[in-house]
């Protein structure tokens, strides 16, 4: 019997994969293909949760604050507000994420000493310099993950688990898609949103890997003495040692790592969760008295660390939605929308209207740029 054609199939179920899905559905025949047991086992389920207009760097701003809306009308944000500290030393690189980040739409603040102390009075006297970012707000990963899962499975999306791609191959200019189980499917396209595996898929297609590299970030939850505030900001060290944010009276610490990976099922390092210990000690005056878990994930970017969105431009019906790092979640509803429209040849609306699009275009990384058509 033979299989039936979809108009796409999207390898990967994390947020990527979801957001992008339930964006196709309500135009085309989707089919979602997930290697794990469950939708979001890596990265998705292993985010610190946070919306945070600067992360990511000028390049991702776009998206952050276009999702921003999306995220605080439908319930996903709380908010908490964001200090990226340093000490007297570090003033230049204040200066320098100041201008960095100088007409792009955020919104941030230069503080010092006593308005450091108002907001951060667990942080030790030397830290005193710092930029306040008020927008910044704690993302429910787990119900946006599941509002994207419950939106394509209710447009008639198949969605199916433990489907582990082992062959793409050429057929009559579409797809036939084989899994480790035997399985066999059918798409005119096929979406790459396999987070760390993006390359690997890639070169089951037969096209040129991008460069996608997975970076280990490593978590570890802290019992501390006094419990921390959960009205507390989330804390960034302006050089990159180290961030945090409170958690049910509990902290979440994490050494800021971007060690290079295999595409794996990661796991924390004991020398990563040492290192952000000592940087916390250094920075504040809260009394460790736990380290009560630990967990790692991958964050994946591109060789310019932005996403990649689009049609490749070698690989006929292969298209690229990833490469988006440790910023996919709190950027899912406009790349999402950016990515179906983009795909379904729609155009663009309130949501990602300025956004410019040709900024995350795959054809970036061609190597004969005059061959590449955008």
């Amino acid at each position: 019997m033979t299989a039936p054609l979809y108009d796409f199939a999207v390898i990967g179920a994390g947020m990527a994969g979801a957001s992008l899905a339930a964006e196709l559905s309500p135009y085309a025949k989707v089919l979602v293909l997930e290697a794990e047991e469950a939708p979001g086992y890596h990265s998705t389920g292993r985010s610190a949760a946070f919306w945070e207009e600067c992360y990511g760097g000028p390049g991702v701003v776009p998206l952050t604050l276009a999702s921003g809306r999306y995220l605080r009308d439908n319930g996903f944000l709380r908010q908490r507000g964001a200090l990226y500290i340093g000490r007297s030393e570090d003033r230049s690189k204040l200066d320098e994420f100041e201008q960095s980040f100088a007409g792009s739409g955020v919104t941030i603040e230069r503080i010092s000493g006593a308005s450091v102390r108002k907001r951060a009075p667990f942080l030790r006297e030397d830290w005193s310099d710092a930029i306040y970012e008020e927008a910044c707000a704690d993302i429910d990963v787990g119900a946006l993950h599941q509002h994207y899962l419950k939106a394509l499975r209710s447009a008639g999306t198949r969605l199916e688990c433990r489907a582990i791609v082992a062959q793409l191959s050429s057929e009559d200019g579409g797809w036939r898609i084989s899994t480790r189980d035997g399985e066999t499917y059918r798409a005119a396209k096929v979406i790459n949103a396999s987070g760390a595996w993006a390359d690997t898929v890639a070169q089951l297609a037969g096209a040129r890997p991008i460069g996608i590299t997975p970076y280990r970030r490593t978590v570890a939850q802290l019992r501390v003495e006094p419990g921390a505030p959960d009205d507390m900001p989330l804390v960034l060290d302006i050089s990159g040692q180290f961030y945090f944010k409170s958690d049910n009276g509990r902290l979440w610490l994490s050494p800021h790592d971007e060690t290079p990976s295999v595409p794996c099922d990661a796991a924390p390092e004991e020398i990563d969760v040492a290192r952000a210990i000592d940087a916390f000690e250094r920075a504040t005056q809260w009394r460790i008295k736990a380290v009560e878990r630990r967990w790692a994930g991958l964050r994946s970017f591109a060789p310019d660390r932005l996403p990649i969105y689009g049609p490749d431009p070698d690989c006929a019906n292969f298209l690229w939605f990833a490469g988006q790092g440790g910023f996919g979640i709190q950027t899912a509803p406009a790349a999402a929308k950016l990515g179906a429209q983009i795909m379904l040849g729609l155009e663009r609306d309130d949501l990602t209207r300025m956004i410019d699009a040709q900024v995350y275009n795959p054809s970036r990384f061609c190597r004969e740029k005059a061959a590449c058509a955008l």
